[in-house]
């Protein structure tokens, strides 16, 4: 009997193997489909934590903004504490300056107050002869020109006028109106013709004329009137002796004088450097004015003024005046001022001149 062969590939086989490798396929089908579902899942994750990192960036950036502001204003706070701190240690020291001076020895106190019983002897011995060598009738017609006060009253003045060279220094400033801060806003509201015409205002014009009546001929004068600024009275001679003559400039510089209303601030340093052109120099200055200048060399960026302040300036201007030159003062005295008084006083016993307060009524 003929044996059966054995064939390996028969249908059986064959359907096994297909059936395993389609299995395989599904298997591999199934892996590839999580696979792409998973990397979703991830993608979005990233995705995620990408807007997250983005919205971190913003946040941050604004921030950063805030920060840099709020970093400004540090520095710019820090800068006004500084300048704060400079202004208080400023203060402290011209605190601590005045205190020094103030609580000198008492050895220094009664060497000061001698002197100045020395030099009271002294004006008093001067205010004598000066009384002595008054103006008499006859001579009364030497004068050029002539002044008439009200009634028939004479003043002890102390004022001398003489020199070669005598310059006369008016205050034109608004607080020229009146004695009082109240009256002299509401003057300064009102039409020029009040201006004007304001006591005090015409005291002063009167001041003025009864001064030039005291300048002999021949003498070399010039006359200014200050503000912030400061002009002659007789246009056109800025910076030039004048000569009196005939004294009919002198009228005119006294008309000029009465047609001004007074305005502005005061600056001494302004009426001060009027007198740097004159060459030589005068011999006697006559200042009439009523208080402390209100500013200096400049005119200030803010409104207001301290009485520190204004010391400051006048002390400034003061040290332009011409060396060893005599300043006589005529001192319109007005409220809210108090240290004008002495700080006047001292510079007229600095340089040798004088000092007086005239009464409403004078000349």
């Amino acid at each position: 009997m003929a044996r059966r062969q054995t064939n390996v590939f028969s249908l059986a086989f064959l359907d096994a193997m297909t059936c395993g490798f389609g299995a395989v396929i599904l298997f591999f089908m199934i892996i590839n489909a999580n696979i792409d579902q998973r990397r979703e899942v991830i993608l979005d994750d990233l995705a995620a934590e990408v807007n997250r990192m983005e919205l971190k960036v913003l946040t941050g950036r604004k921030n950063l903004v805030q920060l840099k502001q709020d970093l400004a204003d540090l520095i710019e706070q820090w800068a006004v504490l500084r300048g704060l701190k400079q202004e208080m240690v400023t203060e402290i020291q011209l605190t601590e300056s005045e205190f020094s001076n103030m609580t000198a020895t008492t050895e220094s106190q009664e060497e000061a107050i001698e002197r100045l019983r020395s030099e009271l002897e002294q004006l008093q011995a001067e205010t004598e002869r000066l009384s002595a060598a008054s103006i008499t009738p006859d001579r009364a017609g030497n004068r050029i020109r002539s002044f008439t006060g009200d009634g028939n009253r004479q003043y002890l003045t102390g004022l001398r006028m003489g020199g070669e060279r005598v310059v006369i220094l008016v205050d034109a400033s608004s607080s020229m109106l009146d004695r009082t801060i109240v009256n002299i806003i509401r003057r300064r509201n009102m039409p020029v013709e009040q201006q004007i015409a304001s006591r005090k205002w015409q005291q002063v014009i009167n001041t003025v004329d009864w001064l030039t009546t005291q300048i002999q001929p021949g003498t070399q004068f010039q006359i200014f009137a200050y503000n912030d600024t400061a002009w002659p009275l007789i246009e056109g001679s800025d910076g030039q002796w004048l000569r009196v003559t005939d004294g009919s400039q002198l009228e005119e510089a006294v008309q000029a004088l009465r047609e001004m209303p007074p305005n502005g601030p005061t600056s001494l340093a302004a009426a001060f450097a009027a007198l740097r052109p004159l060459d030589p120099k005068p011999d006697n200055i006559y200042l009439l004015a009523d208080g402390l200048p209100t500013v200096g060399e400049t005119l200030p960026v803010r409104a207001g003024v301290t009485g520190r302040e204004r010391m400051g300036h006048f002390n400034r201007a003061v040290r332009d005046l011409p060396f060893n030159v005599p300043v006589n003062i005529i001192l319109y005295a007005m409220e809210g001022d108090p240290q004008a008084a002495p700080a006047y006083w001292w510079l007229a016993l600095k340089t040798g001149g004088s000092m007086m307060a005239p009464s409403e009524d004078w000349p």
